[in-house]
Protein backbone atom coordinates (compact mmCIF):
# COMPACT_ATOMS: atom_id res chain seq x y z
CA UNK A 1 0.00 0.00 0.00
CA UNK A 2 1.02 3.42 -0.59
CA UNK A 3 1.47 6.13 1.75
CA UNK A 4 1.26 8.76 -1.06
CA UNK A 5 -1.88 10.78 0.21
CA UNK A 6 -2.04 12.61 -2.97
CA UNK A 7 -3.05 9.48 -4.64
CA UNK A 8 -6.50 8.47 -5.90
CA UNK A 9 -8.50 6.87 -3.60
CA UNK A 10 -10.40 3.65 -4.92
CA UNK A 11 -13.14 4.01 -2.61
CA UNK A 12 -14.79 7.47 -1.69
CA UNK A 13 -16.24 7.08 1.87
CA UNK A 14 -18.51 9.92 2.79
CA UNK A 15 -19.02 8.92 6.79
CA UNK A 16 -18.82 6.65 9.32
CA UNK A 17 -21.59 4.95 11.00
CA UNK A 18 -20.87 2.10 13.65
CA UNK A 19 -23.74 -0.17 14.99
CA UNK A 20 -24.09 -1.61 18.37
CA UNK A 21 -26.52 -4.24 19.14
CA UNK A 22 -27.96 -3.18 22.30
CA UNK A 23 -29.70 -5.21 25.59
CA UNK A 24 -32.35 -2.44 26.24
CA UNK A 25 -33.30 -0.53 22.94
CA UNK A 26 -35.40 2.26 25.01
CA UNK A 27 -32.56 2.81 27.69
CA UNK A 28 -29.94 3.35 25.05
CA UNK A 29 -32.42 5.28 22.81
CA UNK A 30 -33.21 7.24 25.87
CA UNK A 31 -29.07 7.46 26.89
CA UNK A 32 -27.75 8.74 23.98
CA UNK A 33 -30.73 11.40 22.58
CA UNK A 34 -31.98 12.32 25.63
CA UNK A 35 -28.44 12.29 27.86
CA UNK A 36 -25.78 12.58 25.28
CA UNK A 37 -28.21 14.70 22.84
CA UNK A 38 -28.36 12.95 19.64
CA UNK A 39 -31.18 13.29 17.22
CA UNK A 40 -33.42 10.40 16.37
CA UNK A 41 -33.02 10.36 12.61
CA UNK A 42 -34.70 7.52 11.45
CA UNK A 43 -36.21 4.53 13.50
CA UNK A 44 -38.55 1.29 12.39
CA UNK A 45 -42.07 1.67 11.82
CA UNK A 46 -43.59 3.16 15.18
CA UNK A 47 -43.13 0.58 18.54
CA UNK A 48 -45.79 -0.80 20.65
CA UNK A 49 -44.15 0.40 23.34
CA UNK A 50 -42.11 4.05 23.77
CA UNK A 51 -38.42 3.72 22.17
CA UNK A 52 -38.50 0.21 21.41
CA UNK A 53 -37.58 0.39 17.77
CA UNK A 54 -36.50 -2.64 15.62
CA UNK A 55 -33.11 -0.44 14.94
CA UNK A 56 -33.27 3.47 15.21
CA UNK A 57 -30.33 5.81 13.32
CA UNK A 58 -29.16 8.80 15.61
CA UNK A 59 -27.06 12.04 14.76
CA UNK A 60 -25.21 14.60 16.19
CA UNK A 61 -23.07 17.03 14.50
CA UNK A 62 -22.15 15.41 11.80
CA UNK A 63 -21.40 11.86 13.60
CA UNK A 64 -24.51 9.23 13.51
CA UNK A 65 -25.01 6.10 15.21
CA UNK A 66 -26.97 3.11 14.59
CA UNK A 67 -28.75 0.63 17.75
CA UNK A 68 -30.62 -2.43 17.15
CA UNK A 69 -31.68 -4.62 20.18
CA UNK A 70 -29.33 -7.50 20.74
CA UNK A 71 -30.57 -11.06 20.60
CA UNK A 72 -29.81 -14.80 20.81
CA UNK A 73 -29.97 -15.03 16.72
CA UNK A 74 -28.03 -11.92 15.88
CA UNK A 75 -25.29 -12.17 18.79
CA UNK A 76 -25.72 -14.38 21.70
CA UNK A 77 -25.72 -12.77 25.01
CA UNK A 78 -22.37 -12.73 27.33
CA UNK A 79 -21.87 -15.71 30.07
CA UNK A 80 -21.90 -13.08 32.46
CA UNK A 81 -22.64 -9.21 32.94
CA UNK A 82 -19.02 -9.13 34.26
CA UNK A 83 -17.47 -10.56 30.70
CA UNK A 84 -19.63 -8.48 28.80
CA UNK A 85 -18.30 -5.04 31.06
CA UNK A 86 -14.69 -6.18 30.94
CA UNK A 87 -14.40 -6.59 27.40
CA UNK A 88 -12.06 -4.14 26.04
CA UNK A 89 -12.04 -4.96 22.36
CA UNK A 90 -14.75 -2.05 20.89
CA UNK A 91 -14.85 2.15 22.23
CA UNK A 92 -16.28 5.09 20.66
CA UNK A 93 -14.16 8.35 20.88
CA UNK A 94 -15.89 11.44 21.08
CA UNK A 95 -13.58 14.79 20.50
CA UNK A 96 -14.66 17.28 22.59
CA UNK A 97 -12.86 19.92 23.75
CA UNK A 98 -15.25 20.97 26.96
CA UNK A 99 -14.25 17.84 29.23
CA UNK A 100 -14.80 19.17 32.29
CA UNK A 101 -18.30 20.25 31.25
CA UNK A 102 -19.17 16.99 30.24
CA UNK A 103 -17.73 15.96 33.22
CA UNK A 104 -20.02 17.94 35.42
CA UNK A 105 -23.02 17.72 33.30
CA UNK A 106 -22.69 13.48 33.06
CA UNK A 107 -21.69 13.12 36.90
CA UNK A 108 -24.81 15.57 37.91
CA UNK A 109 -27.05 13.54 35.86
CA UNK A 110 -26.09 10.25 38.04
CA UNK A 111 -23.77 8.55 35.28
CA UNK A 112 -20.73 6.82 36.76
CA UNK A 113 -17.92 8.44 35.33
CA UNK A 114 -14.09 8.94 35.56
CA UNK A 115 -12.40 12.77 35.88
CA UNK A 116 -10.50 14.08 32.51
CA UNK A 117 -7.30 12.82 32.86
CA UNK A 118 -4.14 12.71 30.72
CA UNK A 119 -3.49 9.90 28.59
CA UNK A 120 -0.27 8.03 26.91
CA UNK A 121 -1.41 9.37 23.38
CA UNK A 122 -1.31 13.29 24.71
CA UNK A 123 -5.32 13.77 25.04
CA UNK A 124 -6.89 15.04 28.00
CA UNK A 125 -9.80 12.12 28.35
CA UNK A 126 -12.92 10.71 30.61
CA UNK A 127 -14.31 7.69 30.59
CA UNK A 128 -18.32 6.36 30.50
CA UNK A 129 -19.87 3.31 29.88
CA UNK A 130 -23.31 3.90 28.12
CA UNK A 131 -26.81 1.31 29.13
CA UNK A 132 -25.16 -1.77 27.65
CA UNK A 133 -21.12 -1.45 28.87
CA UNK A 134 -19.62 0.17 25.75
CA UNK A 135 -17.13 2.10 26.23
CA UNK A 136 -17.22 5.82 25.95
CA UNK A 137 -14.64 8.33 25.55
CA UNK A 138 -14.60 11.96 25.53
CA UNK A 139 -11.31 13.51 24.61
CA UNK A 140 -8.92 16.45 22.92
CA UNK A 141 -5.72 17.19 22.51
CA UNK A 142 -3.46 18.66 25.26
CA UNK A 143 -2.73 22.40 24.80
Amino acid sequence: MSNDTTSVKPIKIQGFTPLLSVFNMPASVRFYRDLLGFDLIETSEAPEKPDNFQWARLGLNGIELLLEPRGEKTCPKPATAHDWLERHDMSIHFDCSELEHVYQYLQSSGVDVTTPSHTSYGYKALYVRDPDGFPLVFHSPEA
